[in-house]
């Protein structure tokens, strides 16, 4: 749910930038249609981009196969868990309350319109139209195929009024509607859906207008009839009808002079806001070589050993394969090596090297930025003065989730504990691949736990 809230929070900022380019450049213009078309496809394309991942790919050359590296890990006792309470649990929760009332408001309207219709008086019209008169007093409104308006309008069988929502009818305005009145319920909270949506709705009623004047109805007539009949359609926000919230503007479009074709130009300006939106998204993916056969042998068979690169530990995990590199053979590397040498059966369903290894969202210094802020120091390990190195093995699954934790390397059951925790509730990794399919991979991570003297005296205090 975490990752759909960030999804969702993406197309929220892309619905601003579009909406923002629609109100500066094109909101003033006569050409309806394009501006209908330009809300409808910005607003899904609001939608699309974030899915869209350009990847490039970089070789990076390696002495050894390095599978993670967390460094040295300084863990900081938190005393709760609020803000992880409000991102898991609170969040979504108002979150899908928030669409779920929107969406319930929009299927209340469309059931109310739907009941006027089958309890009014319908008369099939040739156009495909179906003329709905009802006993209710309501104004003329239209919604899919049906025109519904009073006893009184439809005896005064005005040309203008049936022109009008035959114009909605014909392009198709009530699609348009149910499309965004599905978006906003996904953005509910997004101030610009709401604007955009208040803004496709005026464009409705421009084009609607066009259809009337088109058909050679006097345009001062036509405009007094617009102040007679306009009304407020409550409780059918899906119906297209002479509403009075955007009758000045329809006046003042239906006298302004059409825009020039030179207009069209501005419609350019989607094309870098497009390309900067896919730059932000776009990723690196590295793509390891490995240089000749290692220097240095070990014992045959599937082992985890433990190789230094730079000033960071590395875990390094061999497959069928006899020979490992260490760089650095110190005392303190060999030491730990065969602290962590342990046998591993032979599993075909998971490798130790693949072609594509794994990776953490953003690489090993996001892997280190993650385990330094959610390691939790626990409080009777504190007390204890219980320092050392957990040495946890686990599995980077095909789907990039975390399984198959286990620690092979123990200092104390409360630190052994935290450190399954925090591995276990790692986001999901880039997945390994061999072969171009993903793969699960398995992967060893050491996790230090260290009390400076500024703690231990805290520590002792309490």
């Amino acid at each position: 749910m975490v990752d759909f809230l960030i999804y969702d929070a993406k197309v929220a900022v892309l619905i601003v930038v579009f909406y923002m380019f629609y109100r500066l450049l094109l909101s003033k213009e006569t050409f309806h249609r394009v501006n209908r078309v330009v809300l409808l496809s910005t607003a899904l394309l609001s939608f699309v981009l974030p899915l869209c991942v350009i990847t490039t790919h970089q070789t990076v050359v390696l002495d050894a196969v390095p599978v993670v590296s967390v460094g040295d890990l300084h863990p900081e006792v938190l005393e709760g868990e609020h803000s992880s309470l409000w991102g898991q649990t609170v969040i979504p929760i108002l979150y899908i309350i928030g669409v779920l009332v929107t969406l319930g408001h929009t299927l209340l309207s469309v059931w109310k319109v739907m009941i006027l219709v089958r309890r009014s008086e319908r008369y099939p019209q040739a156009d495909g139209t179906t003329l709905c008169v009802v006993k209710d007093d309501v104004p003329p409104f239209s919604f899919c195929s049906y025109i519904v308006m009073n006893h009184s309008d439809y005896e005064a069988n005005d040309a203008a009024v049936l022109a009008h929502e035959r114009g909605h009818i014909r392009q198709h305005h009530s699609c348009d509607v149910l499309l965004v009145n599905l978006l906003t319920a996904l953005q509910w909270f997004n101030p610009a859906m709401w604007m955009l949506r208040a803004d496709l709705r005026a464009i409705h009623e421009y084009e609607a207008d066009g259809a009337v004047l088109s058909q050679g109805i006097n345009a001062r007539q036509y405009q007094y009839l617009l102040i007679t009949k306009a009304a407020s359609i409550g409780g059918y926000s899906i119906a297209n009808g002479i509403s009075h919230s955007t009758l000045k503007n329809r006046i003042t479009m239906m006298l302004n002079k059409k825009s020039p074709r030179s207009s069209f130009m501005k419609l350019l300006t989607l094309v870098p806001i497009v390309g900067v939106a896919l730059a932000l998204n776009a990723e690196t993916v590295n793509d390891y070589v490995y240089q000749q056969p290692p220097k240095k042998i070990v014992k045959k068979g599937n082992k985890n050993a433990t190789a230094k690169i730079g000033k960071n530990s590395v875990k390094v995990i061999t497959d069928t394969v006899s020979k490992v590199r260490i760089d650095n053979p110190e005392d303190s590397i060999q030491k730990e090596v065969k602290e962590v040498f342990t046998p591993v059966e032979k599993n075909p369903e998971f490798f130790d090297v693949v072609e594509q290894m794994p990776e953490f969202p953003g690489g090993s210094a996001a892997l280190i930025e993650y385990l330094s802020k959610n390691i939790r120091y626990p409080k009777a390990a504190m007390e204890a003065d219980v320092q050392g190195r957990v040495i946890v093995n686990f599995v980077v699954l095909k789907d990039g989730s975390i399984g198959e934790t286990k620690v092979v390397k123990t200092v104390s059951p409360e630190l052994d504990e935290e450190a399954l925790r925090c591995v276990q509730s790692m986001p999901k990794w880039k997945p390994g691949m061999q072969k171009g399919q993903p793969v699960n991979v398995k992967y060893t991570m050491p996790i230090n736990f260290r009390l400076d003297g500024a703690k231990k005296e805290a520590a002792a205090k309490e």
